[in-house]
């Protein structure tokens, strides 16, 4: 399982490719092989990069939902809407589907910042908008989520 580190600053040329930074690049190595999916995110106007085995892990998670469920179905299709395959070409360029691009309003300057196993990418605006907003709400945000992890080592 990876464990991606590191957000950066990146610029998308005119044909909506961006260059992965080498350091990203380097992490995101023992993936390359087998290729990447992008999708919008569920809860931001950015895009998510996951790994193919990232990917693999979760669909065998969403294969077990019933799909006798309308939840079930309808969730499925909108996690999925718009999902492509993508990879990065010789040189280390991204090219981000122009739909998905949209999504994001993404133009010319770009974040790509790891989220543990994934990759996101943002307009650098909005993603600038985003850790502000967040910024007020992050002390009890993180006292909620990780406040009852008392039996796990290393956490302060």
């Amino acid at each position: 399982m990876l464990n991606l580190i590191g957000t950066y600053e990146c610029k998308a040329d005119a044909k909506g490719r961006l260059m992965m930074p080498s350091s990203l690049k380097k992490q995101l190595a023992p993936a390359m092989t087998q290729g990447f999916v992008i999708k919008r995110a569920v809860f931001q106007p950015c895009l998510e990069l996951y790994p193919m085995e990232e990917w693999n892990r979760l669909m065998e998670k969403m294969n077990k939902l019933n799909r006798f469920k309308r939840k079930n179905v309808d969730f499925i299709r909108r996690f999925t809407a718009g999902v492509k395959t993508v990879e990065l070409d010789a040189t280390g360029r991204l090219n981000v589907p122009k739909d998905l691009a949209s999504f994001a309003g993404i133009t010319k300057e770009v974040v790509v910042s790891s989220a543990i196993n994934i990759v996101e990418i943002w307009d650098k605006d909005k993603y600038e908008q985003a850790i502000d907003d967040a910024a007020n709400d992050f002390a009890d945000l993180a006292e909620e989520v990780m406040g009852d992890a008392d039996d796990i080592d290393g956490l302060s």
